[in-house]
């Protein structure tokens, strides 16, 4: 029997939240949850107030991984399918054109973790477990984990906690660049979830958009000209010279 995770998101103002849940039970992406969640992701992307968006969970942990028991049924063609569709999610969340956090707690483990991986930043409280272990079930990641944590830790941090399967704390993963920060409980998560979209305020929302588009495509060149087409780049120039904020900052 598939999981009964689902996904919701709730919009307010500039912020979209996006949350993961499951009655009575453990968050669990199986292929239904993780297409309701991709189609969530697209609600998102068609939000053009939105600015920033959270990614979190209900219940005991964040995410403990894909649906083990649905892919005992799996054949290669069932899994090339379920990678394919986890690796479009995970693409789509990364190309969200606001800026984007996971707030984990308990634990991101295996295709949560791809998930989180996805975002642009990762806060998650003291306790929380994190953990790529599908080697431990002789598969691998197959939604992306594999170059995101490489990227964002180096390949032999990341291939050794791959390789491994082990679980580590929120405080080594984030000395090795797969967690931003770490906060002492979950009610402490909103508090810093608040204060890093504070902190990024000032920055263009076109702007913001055109570097994750530069870091996706590599074409920073194209980017920065695009920044030209739009009326954000003259609405922040002509601040700076005035010397007052842009419009966008008052928002």
């Amino acid at each position: 029997m598939a999981s009964n995770t689902i996904a919701r998101v709730t919009f307010d103002g500039h912020l979209a939240t996006v949350t993961i849940a499951t009655e009575g039970g453990l968050n669990v992406m199986s292929s239904a949850a993780i297409a309701q969640l991709g189609k969530v992701i697209d609600e998102v992307a068609e939000n053009r107030e939105i600015r920033f968006a959270v990614i979190r969970a209900e219940g005991k942990v964040f995410v403990a991984g894909a649906d083990i028991r649905e892919m005992m049924e799996y054949d290669a063609d069932s899994a090339q399918d379920f990678g394919e569709l986890g690796s479009a999610v995970c693409d789509a969340i990364e190309a969200l054109p606001c800026i984007t956090v996971a707030a984990i707690h308990g634990a991101a483990l295996g295709g949560g973790l791809e998930i989180a991986l996805a975002t642009d930043f990762r806060i998650a409280t003291v306790n929380a477990k994190i953990s790529l272990p599908e080697t431990t079930l002789g598969l691998i990641p197959g939604w992306g984990g594999v170059p995101r944590a490489c990227l964002l830790a180096g390949v032999s941090a990341a291939t050794r906690l791959i390789f491994g399967g082990v679980p580590i704390s929120a405080e080594e993963a984030k000395s090795i660049g797969l967690v931003d920060e770490v906060v002492p409980d979950v009610g402490a998560l909103d508090d810093a979830v608040k204060a890093l979209r504070a902190s990024l305020a000032k920055g263009s929302p076109t702007a913001i958009a055109m570097v994750k588009q530069a870091l996706c495509d590599g074409d920073d060149v194209g980017a920065f000209a695009d920044c030209f087409n739009g009326p954000e780049s003259r609405e922040g120039m002509a601040a700076f010279t005035e010397k007052r904020p842009a419009k966008w900052m008052k928002d």
